[in-house]
């Protein structure tokens, strides 16, 4: 505490110091923020346009999309831009801005994915009562308290974190803001700001995690009971997708957050972090394309008609 100067700006340590590598992965990124953005707004466009997508199932699927493109741009727009810096910096509020979207987008997600879990309970062991369940209102009341949550677990962390002391180094080691490697760099105690991120976040993973495993739970033993193997296959290819994301997005969030104040490598922190920040809001629409009928369909439907709109030449009748 010798030193008396506060932080006012951080400086991103990045992912290498070498300028052709940075560029490899300036176009790399790049592609990937590309093909992340076309991928979920045309899964939006897509399920707008279809009423046969009009269904509760599709509408959190939008809102899911929605929160990839925001999720993804609050990080990938200043990575991209920091490759093409030598010197990588940024502002103390930026720095926290980021933060706290990244964290409301990333936690409305986590509860939305869990929201998607029960919906599909709701479809196959109560198929009679589904609509009336799920109604339009219902949905947007869970989508709702997904994003009130988010909020208000991003201004827990946000607020005490902002108030520390920070004096310098200033150097974050990740190519974004992230929470543990920006409370390292606090010369105040941050043995609160630690037990506030293993309490809620914990929370959140166990509160979620239960809902999705009690979902799929009763989904499995309803599946089991189906006597055909036809139907069997059927139901349970409407839940794969749903599935491996949420192993995905679960996974990469316990690999950043299980030990926040470990000594583990920050290499190792940087690949979860791309995995979770850049590659999943990426794949998520490739799946959801790749793994479900309906989808795949209605998007052939709307090839066909571009096709025809394009390359068939209109009959002239006299």
């Amino acid at each position: 505490m010798g030193n008396n100067t506060r932080v006012t700006e951080f400086i991103l340590s990045g992912m290498t110091d070498d300028p052709q590598l940075q560029l490899i992965l300036f176009v790399i990124f790049f592609a990937v923020y590309a093909i992340t953005l076309v991928g979920n707004v045309g899964m939006i466009v897509l399920i707008r346009i279809n009423p046969q997508l009009h269904t509760p199932m599709y509408f959190f699927l939008t809102n899911l999309s929605f929160l990839d493109i925001c999720y993804s741009s609050s990080v990938t727009p200043k990575f991209l831009c920091h490759l093409l810096k030598e010197k990588k910096v940024i502002s103390f509020t930026g720095c926290f801005t980021q933060l706290y979207f990244y964290g409301l987008f990333s936690t409305t997600e986590c509860y939305l994915l869990a929201m998607m879990a029960y919906d599909r309970y709701v479809a196959i062991c109560h198929p009679l009562l589904y609509l009336v369940t799920m109604s339009q209102r219902k949905c947007v009341q869970l989508v709702v308290v997904s994003y009130t949550v988010g909020i208000l677990h991003a201004l827990v962390h946000i607020i005490p974190a902002s108030q520390l002391y920070y004096c310098g180094p200033n150097i974050i080691n990740n190519f974004f803001c992230e929470g543990p490697a920006i409370l390292q760099l606090a010369c105040s105690d941050i043995s609160f700001n630690y037990l506030l991120i293993f309490i809620f976040i914990g929370f959140i993973l166990i509160t979620t995690s239960l809902i999705v495993l009690t979902s799929y739970t009763y989904i499995l033993i309803t599946i089991l009971k189906i006597y055909s193997a036809k139907s069997r296959e059927k139901v349970f290819s409407t839940c794969t997708s749903h599935l491996m994301v949420i192993t995905i997005f679960y996974g990469g969030a316990s690999f950043v957050y299980a030990q926040p104040g470990s000594s583990q490598s920050h290499h190792l922190n940087q690949i979860a972090s791309v995995l979770y920040v850049a590659l999943i809001p990426m794949v998520n629409p490739l799946i959801y394309s790749l793994r479900n009928r309906e989808v795949r369909i209605a998007f052939k439907k709307i090839l066909e008609k571009i096709v025809a709109f394009l390359f068939i030449p209109k009959t002239e009748y006299p």
